[in-house]
């Protein structure tokens, strides 16, 4: 049987693969981590256990755990309007079909809840027709899509954007990804009194010891930063470098992205898994009770929701911040599997039955959730049988 470190060699080097991985399998009190290939293409520095990836949408869990916080705080309650603190948000409109055109409009049957935006129905995000009218402003005037933190707007000149753009599903309705967490972002922000990156700071990475996770990497460690890559057009074939170590996580953003926009290391995200499946405390720092972990973790999507929803979804539900695996699809689909990818070549899942944790972090972009790529499927397919 191969082992970790021949499962991960097999998919780094080369014009299709990673210049590097880092992956971690934990259970039962035993933890493999390995790290191979280099942290660029140019092959100048190894991997290690301690580098740096842009983890993208792996920053939705966590921001999710924010947001379940203040509603322990009492400063949120999931049943309550998010108009408090957001008004923009106050008298959204809907667009009167999802194919109708972004004029086309009736008014919000019920005001957007906490829960709306943790269960990602709040209306707003990407359906599985990408075409739809309503659509095309997220990537346009709200730059959603793959993280690009030194370009999008200011919060509040974010959400005036926000507020001009249609939902295009009643509130309740239906399951769209990805703009709910930049969002939420916004609201913990607001709620919390301070800004996202030190809510986060003081209530998920300091109790956590997540020293090496933010939305910018210190100069001071850029020497343990990866470059951020995607495959070549197929007729010049390599790797196409889309950000370098010096590049747009070099310094804090305006917008800090709730969505997708922090850097991260494999025992950063681990520590994070262990408060998971400890219950929602760590070494003795609770960040969250027993019954917010369960919800985070916790399917909430109707059948239907989930099967409009299998261009992201296949097999799977959907939690706070992170899909539920529901069907097992493949050996690793385990129901109640909680977790996610980022669309930079990462993913992070946990087994609450088991008590597993798997990590896996690279540097080449994912074209999107569902296939998985060969490499993750490898990973989990050796996690699954470890």
């Amino acid at each position: 049987m191969s082992d970790l470190h021949d499962i991960l060699k097999k998919h780094v080097g080369g014009d299709a693969c990673a210049p590097g991985a880092v992956g971690l399998v934990a259970r039962g009190g035993r933890v493999e981590v390995e790290a191979v290939g280099h942290t660029d293409d140019e092959g100048g520095t190894p991997m290690a256990r301690g580098s740096i990836f842009r983890i993208a949408s792996l920053t939705k869990p966590i921001v999710a755990a924010a947001v379940m916080a203040l509603v322990e705080d009492g400063r949120l309650a999931l049943d309550a309007p998010v108009a408090e603190w957001l008004p923009e948000l106050a008298s959204p409109s809907v667009v009167r079909t999802p194919e109708s055109t972004v004029d086309d409009v009736v008014p919000a049957v019920r005001p957007i809840t906490v829960s709306d935006l943790l269960t990602f129905r709040a209306g707003y995000g990407f359906p599985a027709d990408f075409s739809l009218p309503a659509v095309a402003p997220l990537f346009t005037e709200l730059l959603q899509g793959p993280p690009q933190p030194q370009s999008v707007a200011a919060p509040d000149a974010w959400m005036a954007a926000l507020a001009r753009i249609p939902l295009l599903y009643q509130p309740g309705e239906a399951w769209l990804y990805n703009a709910c967490s930049d969002i939420q972002g916004v609201l913990i922000a607001r709620a919390g009194g301070r800004p996202l990156p030190e809510f986060l700071a003081e209530r998920i990475f300091e109790p956590l010891g997540m020293a090496d996770t933010g939305f910018a990497v210190p100069a001071a460690d850029l020497g343990r930063f990866t470059g951020y890559y995607r495959a070549g057009a197929p007729d010049s074939g390599g790797l196409e470098l889309v950000d370098a170590r010096d590049g747009q996580w070099s310094t804090p953003p305006v917008f800090p992205s709730g969505a997708g926009g922090l850097v991260s290391t494999v025992d950063d995200l681990y520590a994070f898994a262990r408060m998971l499946l400890a219950g929602g405390t760590l070494d003795g720092h609770r960040v969250l009770s027993p019954d917010s972990v369960r919800q985070m973790t916790t399917d909430h999507l109707t059948p239907a929701q989930r099967e409009a929803s299998r261009l992201f979804l296949e097999g799977q539900g959907w939690g706070f911040g992170g899909s539920v695996d529901v069907e097992p699809t493949e050996p690793w689909n385990v129901p109640g599997r909680f977790g996610w990818l980022g669309g930079t070549g990462t993913a992070a899942h946990i087994v609450p039955s088991t008590g597993t944790a798997t990590i896996l972090l690279t540097q080449l972009e994912l074209t999107g959730p569902t296939p998985p790529p060969a490499a993750m499927q490898d990973f989990w397919r050796y996690a699954a049988n470890a």
